[in-house]
């Protein structure tokens, strides 16, 4: 196979030589007269190409008109963020990361694409897509957000109008649920934790949060994070209720865990060394799996 780059603009010419050069095609001038003769003149899509050597017209042609240039894989895996995609749309996107990073974060992108708001944070589904090299990040951003809009079935919807939340609310608190599930099971039931702790207009006190407002993961929260953070809308031990958004993508079973949190009473939990959860109705419950689990750490957050 050759790779070969078709420009912006290119004139049938240009082509035909390019071809040429690289062997896929013999006869460049004749090459020429097939493609005004069939009509395709304006129709050859510029990108990147693989075709193999001794292709010919026909097959060259046909590949070139109907734009089947080089594609590379984009994962965004459940939970990542808008700067954790960037990282990898950047080469992709031949643009600085923090040049996709400042796209994707502009309101004014999310309102004229349709999305909740308040940016495409948390809307740009989890899955793997395949782009074609130098795509508009426009062009991605469109692709993942049809992809999240095709999770919200009449079901979900139906289930979203049970719980008396919005479409933004929801993604919200499933992004919190994904980020704090190492284990899928587990979902509605930190989902009911958040969803009580809401209902009785208690703080979520989620440490996933303060790690979005920090924007800068720490493998262990201290109370001096979250007190340099005090004043970040996002931060959910010092303002109550949700975020103003979500804090990352959320995958279905988060999803469907915020739509559907199990029924049961708790109000705390904390994470054991295997990433499971200790689940407790009351803090002084709470404390002492605390105790149980970690022991007293002077400095951390309990």
């Amino acid at each position: 196979m050759e790779r070969l780059v078709i420009p912006e603009g290119a004139t049938v010419a240009a082509v035909a030589d390019t071809l040429a050069t690289r062997g896929v095609i013999r006869w460049p001038r004749l090459f020429k007269l097939y493609v005004r003769v069939k009509g395709d003149a304006g129709d050859i899509k510029a990108g990147t190409y693989d075709l193999p050597r001794g292709a010919g017209w026909a097959l060259a042609l046909d590949a070139l008109v109907a734009g089947r240039v080089v594609t590379v894989p984009l994962t965004v895996p459940e939970g990542f963020t808008v700067r954790q995609i960037a990282e990898r749309l950047a080469p992709i996107a031949d643009l600085p990361e923090d040049t996709v990073v400042w796209r994707l974060l502009d309101p004014a992108l999310a309102d004229s694409l349709g999305a909740p708001g308040p940016t495409l944070e948390g809307y740009l589904f989890p899955e793997t897509y395949r782009f074609a090299q130098g795509v508009p990040v426009e062009t991605v951003a469109t692709e993942l957000l049809t992809r999240y809009r095709m999770v919200w079935t009449p079901e979900r919807r139906a289930a979203l109008d049970s719980i008396g939340m919005s479409e933004r609310e929801t993604v919200t608190l499933a992004s919190i649920v994904q980020a704090e599930a190492r284990w899928e099971d587990e979902m509605p039931l930190i989902s009911a934790v958040f969803h009580n702790r809401l209902r009785r207009r208690m703080r979520l006190q989620a440490d996933p949060t303060v790690q979005y407002a920090l924007e800068s993961h720490q493998s262990r929260l201290l109370y001096s994070h979250i007190d340099s953070v005090a004043d970040h809308p996002y931060n959910t031990y010092t303002h109550a209720g949700l975020p103003p958004g979500p804090i990352g993508s959320p995958g279905t079973a988060a999803l469907d865990a915020a739509l559907h949190p199990s029924p049961v009473p708790y109000l705390y939990f904390v994470a054991r060394e295997d990433g499971r959860h200790e689940f407790s109705r009351s803090l002084s419950e709470h404390n002492r799996k605390i105790q149980e689990i970690r022991g007293s750490r002077p400095g951390t957050r309990n």
